[in-house]
């Protein structure tokens, strides 16, 4: 067991031999540290929280009491073996929050990016790779093998089906399932999850130019209207645009996938 001697462990807590515990890390009333779990410098974890398997939590990042980090995954293919979960800094995981290691048939690692929040109730399944940014509000939930991008927001009771990429700016509203990949900046709502636009408000709090959002907008009616197929108008949108976040788009869309999209206007 390698603890810091800066490191603040209330009596109650157990932290088995082998967890690495960093400087200044804060472990409240009736955690469980694992054997083969790293706390980073200054995580805290307020209180019954369980942090299992082979996980490592960032700097900086906050735990709320009965999160479980690092459970083995909820599905049937796995047997067992070693897979871990990765978070990154700074992140603030709230009350109840669950988030699985890997599979071996996944890539082995579930891996989230820095300064994330994770509302309370909220589920991060098996072999998801999440960017920077990311929130995922109350009670919404990620299937396994899951890509969402940074900067993307999951509205609170939301389900997003198993290997569904969501594009970096995406808006996912509440009580939306999500069940084919989400453009970068899309706006998806409805129970069936409809792409109805742009993330313009995210798109305006993040400074991006006017200049681009009009580019923005013009690539979006193309794809809604244009000719061809959906992968078509991305790639002459492609050969036409000067826009980055356009060519963001066309990029993304090129991309290989398991899923299909969701197209403007399909319900």
């Amino acid at each position: 067991m390698a603890i810091d001697p800066t490191a603040d462990i209330h009596p109650s807590a157990i932290v088995e031999e082998g967890a690495q515990i960093g400087a200044g890390v804060r472990i409240g009333p009736f955690c469980h540290i694992g054997p083969k779990v790293v706390l980073k410098p200054r995580v805290t974890l307020m209180s019954h929280v369980v942090v299992q398997g082979v996980t490592e939590i960032g700097e900086d990042t906050l735990v709320h009491p009965f999160a479980v980090l690092g459970g083995i995954p909820q599905d049937l293919k796995f047997k067992g073996e070693e897979t871990s979960l990765i978070v990154g800094k700074r992140n603030r995981i709230r009350e109840h929050v669950t988030m699985n290691t890997g599979t071996g048939g996944g890539g082995g690692v579930t891996r989230v990016g820095d300064d994330g929040l994770f509302m309370a109730g909220c589920h991060i399944a098996h072999d998801c790779q999440l960017g920077d940014h990311v929130i995922v509000v109350n009670n919404a939930a990620l299937a396994g093998h899951c890509i969402i991008e940074d900067e993307v927001i999951i509205g609170g009771l939301s389900g997003v089906h198993q290997f569904v990429r969501i594009g970096r700016g995406a808006i996912i509203g509440a009580v939306t399932m999500v069940t084919n990949d989400v453009i970068p900046h899309g706006l998806v709502q409805a129970p069936r999850g409809v792409l109805d636009g742009l993330n313009l408000v995210g798109l305006k709090r993040r400074g991006v130019a006017r200049s681009d959002i009009t580019a923005l907008r013009a690539a979006f009616q193309m794809l809604a209207q244009g000719e061809g197929a959906f992968q078509d108008r991305a790639r002459r949108l492609g050969q036409e645009t000067e826009s980055d976040y356009v060519r963001e788009i066309v990029d993304f869309v090129m991309a290989d996938s398991d899923r299909s999209f969701l197209t403007p206007g399909k319900h």
